[in-house]
């Protein structure tokens, strides 16, 4: 009997509980800003080679980090290995490219330049000093073997990525 009324007890009370499950959102804007400061262009200073580099006619390609606070970010360039656009290549295509610091606003960022991580056609910097600093890439693309590169458009991409540590 008394169990009876213990578990009639216990039904009575758990009736009246409720429960509910109150979400909490927040969303997070990234301290690390990547900008184009300068769109990369192809020369095409021979028949074989397409290349960002002023004397044989190109651009190199301009990005600026903006950092709001230090220590959190690491910047990782990757410069191209293949085109996404192009005619139809029948030979294989010797890709070279490099990152640079080309301008700073603390001049203590200088030390990226001796701090960088060079790995495949990556480059990771950890981004320790805020402020501004500006990379330039280079792209080089030798085709076959003293093969012409064939008339079209080329285009690849350097990617540029802000990565929390």
């Amino acid at each position: 009997m008394i169990k009876s009324l213990l578990l009639a007890l216990a039904l009575a009370l758990s009736v009246g509980v409720n429960a509910a499950e109150v979400p909490i959102r927040g969303m997070v804007s990234s301290k690390c800003v990547i900008n184009t400061d300068t769109t990369g262009v192809y020369g095409n200073p021979t028949a074989n080679v397409l290349s960002t580099a002023a004397v044989d006619g190109g651009v190199q390609p301009v990005i600026r980090y903006d950092v709001v606070e230090s220590g959190y970010y690491k910047a990782m360039i990757t410069v191209p290995n293949s085109f996404t656009t192009s005619p139809t290549l029948t030979d294989s295509v010797n890709w070279t490219g490099s990152v640079s610091v080309s301008k700073v606003t603390d001049s203590a960022m200088s030390a990226y330049t001796n701090n960088r991580r060079m790995y495949n056609n990556t480059t990771e910097i950890d981004l320790s000093i805020p402020g501004s600093v500006w990379f330039t890439a280079t792209s080089k693309a030798q085709y076959g073997a003293n093969k012409a590169f064939p008339a079209g458009e080329y285009k690849a991409v350097v990617l540029a990525e802000c990565i929390a540590l």
